[in-house]
């Protein structure tokens, strides 16, 4: 194979990977501004070069072969670095631009950092924003995202982050439904109460709490289930029970005492309890976009 082979065989590779991501031809084709046929053709040019086979061809679907799962790794962090090389003047740039995609889970991102945005495109105004609300974990490395947050104890490896802000779990009921039906002292008094859970499946079901050493969980039961914070913060507004809220849902009803917290001693502990963790794939460029919305939602929620 010549020296330079690789370079002139870089669209190629390029279009490689965008066609494993696409699933199709055609698909790529679609992104790429190319027909479908010559997409295929640098595809079979590639394939050409290397002698082997990439993918296996159906009516229906693609398939890596083995040795198309190596090159689209390699290809898919090559097409990575040169978008990067090309990001290389917005570092540069006196005024951070274009636009910042991050995925946020959906009560956290309406209620924390929705509010954010105004202020930072106010502050920046050549930095466009898209949140992905969604509770899912998304791909990083395989998505056309660039920052996620996840609310979590243990950030998954492999990717560099910067925490944002503890995530407390509470329980908080109205103060009449408290006078009606008292007020639990121990986490085992909510078996006899009206609860408001995600209703997430059996775990949604079992509250669990902490003191020191000691831990408790309990099975909860009421006529009333939710998988949205802010409805189950409004049932408990409206006496159908106690609800376990992340605490900046129901921040400024505590404040006013529309709500009332129960069991303050005890630490509630839920999948969605943790910290809320900035995170992005490590050894990345960061675009002077992305430093800038980091830092400013590192300050704004510290």
């Amino acid at each position: 194979m010549r020296t330079n082979a690789a370079l002139d065989h870089l669209a190629d590779m390029a279009v490689f990977a965008r066609v494993v991501e696409a699933g199709s031809f055609s698909g790529a084709a679609r992104g790429l501004g190319l027909t479908p046929s010559a997409v295929s053709r640098q595809v079979a040019r590639l394939e050409g070069l290397l002698r082997v086979r990439l993918l296996e061809r159906t009516t229906r679907k693609l398939r890596l072969t083995e040795a198309g799962q190596a090159a689209f790794a390699r290809c898919q962090a090559l097409e990575a670095s040169a978008r990067e090389v090309m990001q290389l003047a917005d570092r540069h740039a006196a005024a951070p631009s274009g636009l910042v995609r991050m995925a946020v889970p959906k009560a956290y991102g309406r209620q924390r950092i929705h509010p954010l945005v105004a202020p930072f495109l106010a502050a920046h105004s050549q930095v466009d924003v898209q949140l992905v609300t969604t509770d899912r974990a998304v791909d990083l490395f395989a998505e056309d995202i660039d920052l996620a947050v996840r609310i979590t104890d243990t950030p998954p490896p492999g990717l560099a982050g910067r925490p944002l802000e503890a995530v407390e779990h509470l329980v908080c009921a109205s103060p009449a439904y408290l006078a009606r039906r008292g007020t639990p002292a121990h986490p085992q008094d909510l078996a006899a109460h009206d609860c408001i859970p995600l209703g997430e499946g059996p775990v949604g079901l079992r509250w669990r709490f902490a003191r020191g050493a000691q831990q408790v969980a309990v099975a909860v039961r009421g006529r009333y289930r939710d998988n949205h914070s802010e409805n189950r913060r409004d049932a408990a507004l409206a006496g159908l029970g106690l609800a376990s809220l992340p605490a900046f849902t129901a921040q400024a009803q505590l404040a006013s005492g529309a709500l009332v917290r129960v069991l303050a001693e005890w630490r509630h502990g839920t999948d969605y309890s943790g910290t809320a963790w900035l995170l992005y794939p490590p050894g990345r460029f960061l675009p002077a976009r992305m430093r800038a919305w980091i830092d400013h939602l590192a300050e704004k929620l510290a």
